[in-house]
């Protein structure tokens, strides 16, 4: 394919980017790149220390998919064997190792997800275990002479670490010197990553060049804020929204964010937006309500469809702005003539507990047809009219006994 100018790369490449090391550098490699119509290769690492992914990662996402159109080679890389180790960037503590089965597991689940908004035909996947599997302590030795603790400790989160007294383990100064080894492998031009990703890409760059090989441009994109506005997203912290969540729910939670948080939604998470980003910002300064309505339409249509969008916001009407029950509501059969509320919730996938059910009865989140119940030792008759279950603000269920 031939690649638009290298103005128009460039105008594309650093929208919305935090840092670009350094842009005189990717100038460079893009001009050569159109010179030679050869693309460039572009490296993002995915970290699989869990098997579902939640909006912070499509930001950098979006960007390597950007990369694609533009006509250069996406190389996801999947970290199974860093994953072992564990990714320290940001941590108080040392993180979690993964075993090697459950690492290439959710790695897998992770490039299902990505395809989403990833060229599934144009993106290679790798996982590093392939070489740094096949590494001895003799490579290891070598590798780690090529840097050194005082540079180590330079890094934010060990530098608090060490001078808090916490404890920092010598397998993590090992896993950006790993993660460096995968540029040093693939000899990629360009790195992306989140801010929080900034020390161990440019181990990655500096690694390259130790190694003889032309060094990558590092680009750093922005954390996203989850839905309460204050800490990055993140599932631990409840304000994620996750690629496979129903429809419902992402319209639903995007209308539950900060009015100072749907600029940058809009930016980071809409991919070509109908509406320029001025027209959008005049939406938001004059109706902040409807220019989420608008936002949680199009981020439903890139994880399922713009039809079922347009359901979702019809059922979002229907069930928080009308107050009725959603149209389609499941019917759960049950065999006994009735069964406490708690163990019923539990039975619907309603709660994962019976603790978690009591706290949600008592926290006046249950209804059974309309009526709020808050006696968490309520025991629900059961008769072949079906009974109207709601658990918390979004989970509907029809339940009767069994004829």
């Amino acid at each position: 394919m031939s690649f638009p100018s290298v103005k128009e790369q460039l105008d594309l490449i650093v929208a919305n980017t935090v840092e670009v090391i350094s842009e005189e550098e990717l100038e460079k490699k893009l001009t050569r790149s159109y010179e030679t119509q050869k693309p460039l290769k572009i490296k993002l690492g995915a970290d699989p220390s869990r098997p579902d992914l939640h909006l912070g990662h499509s930001v950098v996402l979006r960007k390597l998919r950007e990369f694609q159109d533009l006509g250069h080679e996406a190389i996801l890389i999947i970290g199974d064997f860093t994953a072992m180790i564990g990714d320290p960037s940001g941590k108080s503590k040392t993180r979690p190792q993964l075993s090697a089965e459950d690492a290439r597991k959710n790695g897998e689940t992770y490039f299902e997800q990505a395809s989403t908004i990833l060229d599934r035909e144009k993106t290679t996947i790798c996982y590093n275990s392939d070489w740094l599997g096949k590494m001895t302590f003799d490579d290891v030795i070598r590798l780690s002479s090529h840097y050194t603790v005082a540079r180590m400790l330079e890094r934010d989160d060990f530098e608090k670490r060490y001078k808090m007294r916490e404890p920092i383990s010598i397998h993590e100064f090992l896993y950006p010197l790993a993660q460096g080894m995968d540029s040093v492998h693939l000899r990629n031009d360009i790195e992306l990553g989140g801010t929080d990703q900034k020390f161990n890409l440019l181990v990655g760059r500096d690694l390259q060049r130790e190694y003889d090989i032309h060094p990558q441009v590092c680009i750093t994109m922005p954390l996203l804020v989850g839905t309460f506005g204050e800490e990055k997203m993140s599932k631990s912290l409840g304000n994620a929204i996750c690629f496979n969540d129903s429809a419902e729910d992402i319209y639903g939670r995007i209308l539950s964010i900060p009015d100072t948080l749907i600029e940058t939604y809009f930016k980071l998470l809409v991919p070509s937006p109908k509406q320029s980003l001025e027209l959008f910002r005049e939406i938001v300064g004059q109706n902040p309500r409807e220019a989420k309505r608008s936002l949680a339409k199009e981020i439903v249509a890139v994880y399922h469809s713009a039809e079922v969008a347009l359901q979702a916001e019809e059922h979002f009407d229907r069930v928080f702005v009308h107050k009725k029950a959603p149209a389609d509501i499941k019917t759960f059969e049950f065999d006994p003539e009735s069964l406490p509320l708690a163990d019923l919730l539990v039975q619907l996938g309603a709660t994962a507990s019976k603790t978690e059910a009591r706290r949600l009865i008592s926290q006046n989140a249950v209804q059974i047809d309309g009526e709020r119940v808050s006696d968490i030792a309520f025991v629900v008759p059961l008769d072949t009219e079906p009974k109207t279950i709601k658990a918390g603000k979004r989970k509907f269920y029809n339940v009767v006994r069994k004829h």
